[in-house]
Order: C-alpha cells, then sequence, then structure tokens
C-alpha cells in the first residue's frame, strides 16, 4: 500500500497522555486471535479512539490483514525490541483514520533467541512504548504469537491487561487454563498491575451444538469475566485478510463486522464502568 506513511511526529500536548495497553494473547493458534485484534482495533479507531497495533507475531498476519505487504515494512517490531527507538518513528498510518500499526518485520523470527542475552529481556517492549514523551493514544493493542515464548511475555509485561480470544471447539478450555496461569505468574513476578481484560468466545457457530457447550462451560467456569459479544464464525470475516482489510471495510453489514463493533462498545463500557477481573 503505496500512500501509507510513517508517522514522523508526537501529537503535539500528549506527553502525559497514558494509553491503555491490551494484550491479544492466547497460546494456541487458529482461534481468531490477529482477526481479533485487527477488527477490535478498526471498531475502536471507527468509534473516535487513537489506536495502535504492535504486530509482534512473526509471521506477521496483522500486518497483512491491514494492507501491509511484507516489501512495505521497511522498520517494526524486530526494530523495537531490537534497537529501541522513539516509538513514533515505526508507527505507519493505515486506510482506517485514527488506526496505525507498527508492523511485524522478518527479523521478528528470530527476536526470542537474540533477546535472551539482553539485559531486563523481559522488559524491552514496557520500556520502549512506556518511554516519557511517546505518542499518545487511546490504545495499544498488542497481537501476541501463539505461543508462551519471550515476545508473549514482552507483551504481557508491557500491557495493562489481557483480552482472550477463546475458540468455540473441544480442547479450547484446556489451553486457556494454562494462560491464566501464566498471567498469575508474570503478575506476580514481573508485572503487578496486569489484569485479565475479559475472555471473547470466537468462531461460534450455532448450527453446532458443541459451541454452545463451549461457551456454556466457559461462562461456567470464568463468569462475567467472558464478554457478552459472541464473534460468529463467518464467510466474510475469513475473506477479509486476502484483501488487506478488515471486515469492518470489506463488509460492515455482515454479522462479523456487526460483533466486532459490539465488541469495542462492550470493552469501553467495561473501561468505563472500572470493571477488573484477576486470574
Amino acid at each position: 500500500m503505496s500512500d501509507l506513511s510513517v508517522e514522523a511526529a508526537r501529537r503535539p500536548g500528549l506527553e502525559s497522555f497514558v494509553s491503555r495497553i491490551v494484550a491479544i494473547a492466547n497460546q494456541k493458534g487458529g482461534v481468531g486471535k490477529t482477526t481479533t485484534a485487527i477488527n477490535l482495533a478498526t471498531a475502536l479507531a471507527a468509534g473516535g479512539k487513537s489506536v495502535l497495533l504492535l504486530d509482534l507475531d512473526p509471521q506477521g498476519n496483522a500486518s497483512t490483514g491491514l494492507g501491509f505487504s511484507r516489501s512495505d515494512r521497511r522498520a517494526g517490531t524486530y526494530r523495537l525490541l531490537s534497537e529501541q527507538p522513539e516509538l513514533a518513528s515505526l508507527a505507519y498510518r493505515t486506510a482506517i483514520p485514527g488506526l496505525s500499526i507498527v508492523p511485524a518485520e522478518p527479523g521478528l523470527a528470530g527476536a526470542e533467541i537474540e533477546l535472551v542475552t539482553e539485559p531486563r529481556r523481559e522488559y524491552r517492549l514496557r520500556d520502549s512504548i512506556r518511554r516519557p514523551g511517546s505518542p499518545g493514544y487511546d490504545f495499544i493493542l498488542l497481537d501476541c504469537p501463539p505461543s508462551l515464548g519471550l515476545l508473549t511475555l514482552n507483551g504481557l509485561v508491557a500491557a495493562d491487561s489481557v483480552l482472550v480470544p477463546l475458540q468455540c471447539e473441544f480442547f479450547a478450555l484446556e489451553g486457556i487454563s494454562q494462560l491464566v496461569r501464566t498471567i498469575e505468574l508474570v503478575r506476580r513476578a514481573l508485572n503487578p498491575g496486569l489484569r485479565l481484560q475479559g475472555i471473547v468466545l470466537t468462531m461460534f457457530d450455532r448450527r453446532n451444538n458443541l459451541s454452545d457447550l463451549v461457551a456454556a462451560d466457559a461462562r461456567s467456569f470464568f463468569g462475567s469475566q467472558v464478554y457478552e459479544t459472541v464473534i460468529p464464525r463467518n464467510i466474510r470475516v475469513s475473506e477479509a485478510p486476502s484483501h488487506g482489510k478488515p471486515v469492518l471495510l470489506y463488509d460492515f453489514r455482515s454479522p462479523g463486522a456487526q460483533a466486532y463493533v459490539r465488541l469495542a462498545s462492550e470493552m469501553l463500557r467495561r473501561e468505563a464502568g472500572g470493571t477488573e477481573f484477576h486470574a
């Protein structure tokens, strides 16, 4: 996308602006994590919020899904972690007003090995995005890789909260229990302020009794930590990334797009109400 430009300067008067940093994480792949990151970020921006999406997944699917081919990614989250430059120098504007992205570069695949010997390796991302004078956003969303490695750990240490997409499939609850334990360990050892933002049920198929059973089990175990909004299995959601667009731009009237609009509204309501959950 040739008309996308780097944000070269901070927005004035925002030196004391505090962003809400939300890690979107699940160590299981194929649960709708990146899809949720892209479309939640888009919905928040469409609602008037300033949003920055950080693509921490070496696969770079969030970057592709917002129209960035690999040739467009001159610098991104790998440089942010390795060299720790000013955040504004790496943030690219997208086609959605109010939404910027720090894309994933090919070098990110080796970052976990390279960071092992670095001082404060768990805090590299936190130190970079919380630096005094960094540009202010209402929300910074972190699309974490499908693992519990050092990249995801950096995301959890940098974040205020964690949003967990939960696929409505048989083994989903087993994996989420491990993630919740990891969140608790990170809170105790590295980030005392970390909390569970909530759990979002994804790929829900009303024609499938299994979806109802998984949803019922999740709500029984996690209670109000599970968002009321459910993301349905929807072909338009699956098609949108191949066009380099969030589903809200690809087909705004589709059930998937409308679900992400509701999810953004529910997140804002929970934030406004001061709802806090602990793993």
